[in-house]
């Protein structure tokens, strides 16, 4: 059965797990619960539970697509900042090396350059989503890195290349942020991000799919779109997903507020 494909919004460092004494709860800001009660919830929403996932952080970049080959990877706590406790969070998930040769073969074939790696941990975009999404860590995971010069037309391209890996059981995971400027907060982003994320809705889920890769490749048309994202790592991943859907429709699946920011989440298929 063919899975879909997901861009979801991973919070903002380990926002999930700050208050370690309530574990239905665990965050001390009401703000998170809806964004984790969306991904606590999402694997009961596909088709069937995957085989593995391919999943595409907004905080990994290098000069080719690379993809991690590890069989046990570490964590990255690549926040700052936050209570000790976060620190020693544990996401025991199985890496997927025979997915990630997959990708990167696939990717290959359509003439991507490509590299692989296997000593770099998980950053916070992979096991933060994943620990509420998959709590108990049971289902394999490859890492793919974004290409650093955050090419859209290309990573859209990437996710077409990757798109046969739908119909092998595996769900591809975009981990990015809608909006993402961390200079702004509260009721100076509300009405601005609400504008930028109504234009990208809009271009997301398009029901042409050519129209549609157009205008999300051409994101920084939109309005507010510098606003949104001085630095657009945290839309990459919807790039690839996107690509990665092909012709099937798209819809906004999560949307909610945080910080200020009107956040969305994003499924193909």
């Amino acid at each position: 059965m063919t899975q879909p494909t997901l861009l979801i919004p991973h919070g903002g460092g380990p926002c999930f797990f700050m208050d370690p004494t309530d574990p239905q709860h665990p965050h001390s800001d009401p703000m998170w619960h809806p964004m984790q009660a969306y991904l606590a919830g999402l694997i009961a929403t596909l088709p069937e539970r995957p085989r593995a996932i391919l999943l595409v952080s907004g905080h990994w970049e290098e000069v080719a697509f690379t993809v991690h080959t590890g069989d046990r990877p570490s964590l990255l706590f690549d926040y700052h900042g936050f209570p000790p406790h976060t620190y020693t969070l544990r996401w025991d998930a199985p890496g997927a090396p025979d997915l990630a040769h997959r990708a990167a073969d696939l990717l290959a074939q359509a003439g991507f350059a490509t590299a692989q790696e296997q000593t770099r941990g998980w950053d916070h975009g992979v096991f933060i989503p994943m620990k509420v999404a998959l709590p108990d860590a049971d289902i394999p995971l490859a890492q793919l890195s974004l290409r650093h010069d955050l090419d859209p037309q290309a990573h859209i391209a990437a996710g077409r290349a990757l798109a046969p890996l739908r119909d092998e059981g595996i769900l591809i995971v975009g981990s990015g942020m809608s909006f993402h400027n961390l200079r702004v907060r509260g009721g100076q982003a509300t009405a601005p991000s609400q504008l930028w994320d109504a234009a990208l809705t809009a271009a997301v889920t398009d029901p042409d799919p050519a129209s549609r890769a157009a205008r999300v490749a051409d994101w920084a048309d939109l309005p507010n779109a510098h606003f949104a994202h001085p630095r657009e790592e945290h839309l990459l991943p919807l790039m690839v997903a996107l690509g990665a859907g092909g012709d099937d429709p798209a819809v906004r699946d999560f949307h909610g507020i945080v910080m200020g920011w009107a956040v969305s989440g994003y499924r193909f298929g």
